[in-house]
Parts: structure tokens; sequence; C-alpha cells
């Protein structure tokens, strides 16, 4: 008998977008405090190496390999002993550990790259993107939590990364994710974009904001359209979301039907925000709007989140 509560389709809209293709099981279940001697024991064992906000990719006939073995990483400085351990996937354990040499020092092989632009640019496959976004959300959240919140002594990394220790106070601390709402506002012929002064050049986006505390989501993408457009909204609904390793958001997109179409940006934050047509909005997907307006790349979740409203019958 069909539910009507998983009518949708088998494949989510989540799995469309940037950093969601990860694969790796976590085993969360299975994180003693030694599970990354026992990985780093296997060896099969393969590390991301970060540092700086860029991931070290080996580059070897015009192809980026973002895997890296033990030994490889102990050239490059990277302790793995301080690693944060991902989990399994087909092919083994599965780490990420910062990198010791600094970008600008690595040999002719190996380059830098910042997570944007791997990701932009599709230099690597979606399972190693998505361990990517992983890897860097909890090395970035170890690096910025050395110190227990208690009492300031310096913590101690437990159970591969996923959870900080403090031997002063007992206390435990454990990652954080930053939830962002993200909202297309629509109506059956328009929608709302705005634009932030650090966008390129032409780029018009779904606007956003953090999940303040105590807040729902929908009450969240409502707050924020009217703080910065000036529209209230009435029904919201939820589309997508996407791990968003900036340095460990989650992106929740959602549509919202506005009950009022005048508009009073707040321009101390957007540089213009306006309603767009549906005719003007398809090429600035395709990027051959005529003005060189454009919406984000195929792998951001804004770009699905008007494409699928550019699509919908």
């Amino acid at each position: 008998m069909p539910f009507p509560l998983f009518d949708a389709p088998l494949r989510e809209a989540s799995q469309f977008v940037g950093f969601a293709g990860n694969v790796i099981d976590s085993r969360s279940e299975h994180r003693a405090d030694d599970c990354v001697e026992t990985a780093l024991a296997d060896s099969r064992a393969r590390l991301l190496l970060m540092r700086d906000g860029r991931l070290y990719l080996k580059l070897r006939d015009g192809v980026f390999d973002p895997w890296h073995n033990i030994a490889e990483a102990e050239a490059l400085a990277a302790v793995p002993a301080e690693a944060a351990l991902l989990g399994y996937d087909a092919g083994g354990p599965v780490l990420a550990v910062a990198a010791g040499v600094a970008p600008e020092d690595l040999p002719e092989a190996l380059k830098a790259i910042d997570h944007r632009s791997v990701y932009t640019q599709g230099l690597i496959d979606p399972a190693a993107l998505g361990a990517l976004a992983q890897g860097a959300a909890l090395l970035a959240w170890n690096a910025s939590h050395r110190f227990c919140s208690r009492c300031g002594t310096p913590s101690q990394m437990r159970a591969g990364g996923y959870r900080r220790h403090c031997p002063s106070c007992g206390a435990d601390h454990f990652p954080r994710t930053d939830p962002v709402a993200i909202m297309l506002t629509v109506t059956p012929d328009k929608c709302l974009l705005g634009r932030s002064p650090h966008f390129a050049p032409g780029m018009y986006s779904a606007l956003a904001g953090f999940v303040e505390p105590g807040e729902t989501i929908e009450n969240a993408v409502r707050r924020e359209t009217f703080e910065e457009a000036g529209i209230r909204l009435g029904r919201v609904v939820y589309h997508a979301s996407q791990p968003w390793p900036f340095p460990y958001s989650l992106m929740i997109g959602c549509f919202g039907e506005p009950l009022g179409e005048d508009l009073r940006p707040d321009l101390s934050e957007l540089e213009d925000c306006r309603w767009f047509s549906r005719d003007e909005v398809r090429p600035m997907l395709e990027r051959t709007h005529p003005a060189g307006l454009m919406t984000p790349p195929p792998g951001a979740i804004a770009h699905h989140l008007i494409r699928a409203w550019v699509e919908a019958d």
C-alpha cells in the first residue's frame, strides 16, 4: 500500500549537490580511543592532507589524486597519529590529517588547491569530495577547539577526532555543525535573488543566513528573508541540504512563498536584491545571459534550488 509520507524520488535532491557524495562508513559506534592507531596499522590506509583551507593533490599525467599513504604523509611533515578517522570505504580506512609542509614549499608534482576550487573545478570524484567535506570540517573543529571551554585546559583528541577530552575537569566536547538556512522565495512566475558584495561579477544567488538558537528552520527562513529583503513569507518547504566545509556548516535549502512582493532590501548587507522572471533565470543558469548575469555553479545548493524552480511544472 502506498505511504504518502515517503512519496518522493528514490534519489533525494541532496544527492545532486557538491560535497554530498560521501560513501564512507563512519562506524560511529566503534570509535574507540585507539581507532586511529588501529586504522594506521592497516596497509590500505589512505589519507587526505590539508592545510590552510587547501587540499594537497598529487598531479600525474594531468589527473589529480587526493589520496596519500602514510609514508607520503610523513614526508610532508604530517603526523598520522594526530589524524581524524573518517571511517572505512571499500578500499579500507580513510583519514584526514594536517600537513606540516606549507603550500609554497611543495614539490612540483604536488598542488595545494583551496577547497572551493577543488569542488567548482571538479578536480576529484564525488566520493572523494564528500570525504573532503567530512575531513575538512573535523580538522577545522579540532584546530579551533584545542582548549576546554569549561576550564581552559588544553584538551586531547579522542575517538578519532570526534571527541575532545579535558584531562583537568573531565569535560568531553563534541564536533559542531553550524546550520545555515538558504532559501529561494518564489511565485509561479518569478523568484527573488540577491547579490552580496563579495560575489563574482554578475552573480546572483538565493538568500541565506545562520539558524539562531531556539529557532526552527522554517522560522529562520522567514526571519532572514524579511531582514534581507523586507518580504514576509507564508509557507516554507524543505528541498535539500548540503555539507559545506567553510568551516563546518550544513546548508538547509528551502522554498518560501511570499505574502507580498514589495521589496525593502537591506543594502548594508546586500549589493542588490530583486525579482527575476523564469525566462531571465534560464540563461543565468546556463551562463548565457546577455548581460553576463549568472547563478552559482552546479555544485552549489543555491543552483539546485533555482533550477528546481525553473524546471517545475
